[in-house]
């Protein structure tokens, strides 16, 4: 038996992939940034995350809450930009 490494179909990881595994790596930290955000607690937000391009979209209480979910990712290395969809809804 052998590994997918040693597979004649396993195939070279190619740039395509390689953002694809960062846009992935870069949408968990974002998540648990969030998730663990005090101001957000409980609030339904989804993530998208293309080329470094993070997207918030969902349902948040207040303005503070929706600026408070981009301010919180803004440092968040790998982050070329945000664009922030949440709507604010009482």
């Amino acid at each position: 038996m052998s590994s997918v490494l040693d597979s004649p179909l396993a195939a070279p990881a190619t740039p395509a992939t390689v953002t694809f595994d960062a846009d992935i790596d870069l949408a968990r930290r974002a998540e648990e940034i969030l998730i663990n955000s005090p101001y957000l607690n409980g609030q339904r937000l989804r993530l998208e995350s293309h080329a470094g391009q993070l997207t918030l979209r969902g349902h948040v209480r207040t303005y503070f809450q929706k600026q408070m979910a981009q301010e919180s990712l803004r440092r968040l290395e790998g982050i070329s930009s945000i664009v922030n969809q949440l709507e604010v809804t009482w």
